[in-house]
């Protein structure tokens, strides 16, 4: 909105009627950021000055910025209360009502202006169209010129290509010919006379020019033999009849002659070149030489002049090195150290020929695969020769010169050296040589008979440490000498019984066996036969080892017996003979005593060693038999079958345990039960109600011999084992007081015997002999009570009636009371 200025006037319309008025809106008004509030202030600031001075009362300020002091704003105040309420309308209508008309104007003339626009934009539209049309027409037809002059390029340039190729043909063609020429002139001067190797160009002379002539000679050579071959006329000699060369079969002749020479000049150049370490002449006549057979006499001339292959003493430091000085003793710790240096030697050695080599040949992995091949069968065979001499398995060699064994660590060492060598030799470069398969058969020999040898040198290991045992054995035996029989019976058991630590040793033994097994044998099922093979040879050297063991120990207990035996007396003895044959008989009953515990050592021993034989199966031999259908649970049985021997010889001996033990209580009770401990005299003193000298002292006995049989067994076979001794007791106990009668006060003792008994027997954990000596101990009734109260005794408890009636008769009045007629209804 325009506002007039000083010395300016405001535009100004005209109205309908004529009258001029000044503009109030223009366009500008509209333009940029417009506000309505703005402009409404200026359209009413002249007619309301009021309004102004309310925006600036709002800001805190009059219009000018100044503030209005107080009284001023009250004077203002008083003159604005004294004037009509809003004067200004009149003008205010007259100003709204011109501005609408402006604004319509306004609207008029912007309408105008956008109509204008959009034609002129119409017409422009239309011509840019017209234009796109044309540049799109005049594109498509550039493209066309395009494509038909790349056709054109392309087929002028494949007609040159086409061009270059038959040129090239063609120059190819002129060439061959030209060399054909220069062939067949080269051919007709070695066909012309046999062994006539004089009148040949300079070519074939020109030591400077010898790889070009050696190429040229075996293309000659090729095409001469090809001919023959094709018209199927054999090659004369060269020394043969000259009419025969109506074909090329001189010129063959003659060109094998001359490739021989020249071949033979090349390798003694290469030879001189070698001695002075001349490597680019070397490289030259080897890569001339490669024309002859591919250069394999080269290669296999060169590895033939190794020091290490011609040179003797080479060969001798290899075995001094090894072996040691001649007639030393050879261990296998010293072999292993002896081949790691050597063949750290020569795996050095073969790495500085590989530089050579690969300076030298065109072809170096075929040298280093003849090389490594060379050094494998010849430098190593001849040390394994010398090395692992195979013993005959009929004659071992002995022990002293350290038997199969010795073998079997000295191959299993040379065996992994070289191994360890071969892989060296790999990482060094062999070429295509399979440096794995050659090395196995090195020992291929070896390998065949292995778990023969093996087997057999377990057996002899066994063999020898049996002698060994048996040696001390007999040396023990020997300086006791002085000792009486039963004695030394005793001192030889005891140093023959069975040892873990020799079982420890054959286990040793068998696992040292299985790691060769696991060297040796590549394929799993291989690897399961030789490790069944071995354990099956322990298994019977544990059972054979065990059973021995367990027969001398039983032997022992026999020895006993005999003593036992051999002191029993009649009724009718001299005080004196009585004497020493119960001296004699304490004597048998320490022997026996003795024999027990050394069999029960022996047993435990025994069951030690088998559960070291299952630890070792489970843990080392299962898990390499399980590649083999079967071969596990075949060995679970072997097992089983070799144990069945030693458990036999346990059996037994464990019976003869029980008789023992047996012969010693009834001895005891024998000798020290009186006929007055049961039927003690009516003197008026008080009953004595202690146990009877006899049961102390088999039971003090009991205690102290089955002390070892408590420790010795485990599991049911404990249980076994006690339940028939405490079956065994309890009979032989009856047995012994059927020779006594009783009165009740002896009545009362017994039952005390029987308590003490019954005491010790409950740390058998037998329930069948417990309920036995219970039964027992109530059977004792019948001596105590009154005669007229028997019958009552058997209505509690009927299983007892059996055995009561046997005791009933060795009551001290049985007759006088008429007891068996009494009874008599009871037993019917």
């Amino acid at each position: 909105m325009r506002e007039p200025t000083d010395g300016a006037s405001k535009p100004s319309k005209t109205s309908s009627s004529g009258t001029t008025f000044p503009l109030i809106l223009d366009i500008d008004d509209f333009k940029g950021d417009f506000s309505f509030d703005a402009l409404f202030g200026n359209l009413v600031g002249e007619l309301l000055p009021s309004f102004k001075l309310e925006e600036a009362e709002a800001d805190g300020g009059e219009p000018n910025g100044h503030i209005r002091a107080p009284s001023d704003a009250a004077k203002y105040s008083s003159q604005a209360l004294a004037s009509p309420l809003f004067p200004e309308v009149e003008k205010l209508l007259s100003l709204f009502k011109d501005s609408c008309k402006e604004l319509l104007e306004l609207r008029k003339q912007i309408d105008g202006r956008l109509y204008n626009l959009k034609k002129d934009v119409s017409v422009q539209d239309s011509k840019h169209r017209k234009t796109l049309s044309e540049l799109e027409k005049g594109v498509d037809g550039l493209f066309d010129s395009f494509a038909r002059l790349d056709s054109r390029i392309s087929s002028v340039g494949q007609t040159a290509a086409k061009i270059g190729d038959h040129l090239q043909s063609a120059d190819a063609q002129r060439e061959t010919a030209s060399q054909t020429i220069e062939l067949i002139k080269y051919l007709m001067e070695f066909n012309s006379s046999p062994g006539d190797l004089m009148e040949l160009s300079p070519l074939f002379s020109d030591d400077s020019r010898v790889a070009e002539a050696a190429s040229i000679a075996q293309k000659l050579r090729s095409f001469a033999e090809e001919d023959i071959g094709r018209h199927g006329i054999p090659v004369p000699s060269a020394m043969g009849n000259a009419t025969a060369s109506r074909g090329l079969e001189v010129a063959v002749a003659n060109l094998q002659e001359y490739c021989n020479e020249l071949e033979n000049r090349l390798l003694s150049r290469f030879d001189a070149a070698s001695q002075k370490r001349e490597l680019t002449t070397m490289a030259e006549c080897a890569k001339i030489l490669s024309q002859f057979n591919r250069g394999t006499s080269a290669m296999q001339h060169y590895v033939a002049t190794r020091p290490m292959f011609i040179d003797v003493e080479v060969m001798n430091a290899d075995t001094k090195l090894v072996l040691g000085d001649q007639g030393a003793q050879v261990s296998p710790s010293n072999v292993a150290r002896g081949l790691s240096s050597l063949y750290k030697e020569i795996t050095d050695t073969v790495r500085k020929e590989a530089a050579t080599i690969t300076a030298v040949f065109p072809t170096p992995s075929e040298v280093m695969s003849i090389l490594v091949q060379r050094v494998l069968e010849q430098r190593i065979t001849a040390l394994l020769d010398k090395l692992l001499e195979k013993p005959s398995i009929v004659n071992l060699p002995s022990m002293e010169e350290g038997g199969l064994l010795l073998y079997l660590r000295m191959l299993a060492v040379a065996y992994e050296k070289t191994r360890e060598l071969a892989r060296d030799l790999q990482a060094v470069g062999c070429g295509d040589l399979d440096v794995e398969g050659l090395t196995e058969s090195l020992f291929s020999s070896h390998k065949d008979e292995y778990p023969e040898y093996e087997q057999a040198s377990l057996r002899q290991l066994y063999k020898m440490k049996v002698e060994e045992l048996r040696a001390e054995s007999q040396q023990i035996s020997d300086s006791s000498g002085s000792i009486g029989r039963a004695k030394g019976a005793s001192v030889v058991s005891s140093q023959q019984q069975i040892s873990v630590t020799v079982v420890t040793e054959f286990v040793r033994w068998n696992e040292e066996a299985i790691s060769r097994c696991n060297l040796f044998a590549s394929q799993p099922a291989t690897l399961a036969n030789h490790v069944k093979a071995v354990f099956t040879c322990l298994l019977d050297q544990v059972s054979q080892y065990i059973a021995d063991g367990l027969e001398r120990a039983r032997d022992s207990l026999t020895e006993a017996a005999n003593l036992r035996e051999r002191f029993v007396l009649g009724t009718s003895v001299t005080r004196r003979v009585a004497a020493a044959a119960a001296s004699a008989a304490e004597a048998a009953a320490a022997a026996g005593e003795s024999s027990f515990r050394s069999f029960m050592i022996s047993v435990q021993r025994s069951g030690s060693s088998v559960a070291i034989i299952q630890q070792y199966f489970s843990n080392s031999i299962s898990r390499l038999l399980l590649p083999v259908d079967g071969a596990h649970a075949a060995a679970c049985e072997e097992m089983a079958t070799a144990m069945s021997s030693a458990e036999a010889a346990a059996y037994k001996g464990l019976q003869q345990c029980i008789e023992t033990v047996m012969a010693e209580v009834e001895r005891l009770l024998s000798a020290e039960q009186k006929a007055t401990d049961y039927r003690s005299p009516d003197d008026g003193m008080a009953p004595d109600h202690r146990a009877t000298s006899a049961c102390t002292r088999v039971v003090a006995y009991l205690s102290r011999v089955l002390e070892s049989a408590f420790t010795a067994l485990e599991g049911l076979n404990k249980q076994a084992f006690l339940t028939e001794l405490g079956n065994r007791l309890h009979k032989v106990l009856q047995n012994h007081w059927q020779k006594y009668t009783f009165n009740p006060s002896g009545g009362l003792r017994l039952k005390r015997d029987i308590t003490e008994y019954g005491d010790f027997l409950r740390s058998f954990n037998a329930p069948s002999v417990d309920e036995k000596f219970e039964l027992l101990g109530i059977t004792a009734n019948v001596f105590i009570v009154a005669p007229e109260s028997l019958a009552t005794l058997f209505e509690g408890t009927p299983s007892i009636r059996k055995d009561a009636q046997r005791f009933i008769q060795l009551r001290d009045d049985y007759k006088a009371a008429k007891l068996a007629s009494k009874l008599s209804s009871l037993w019917s």
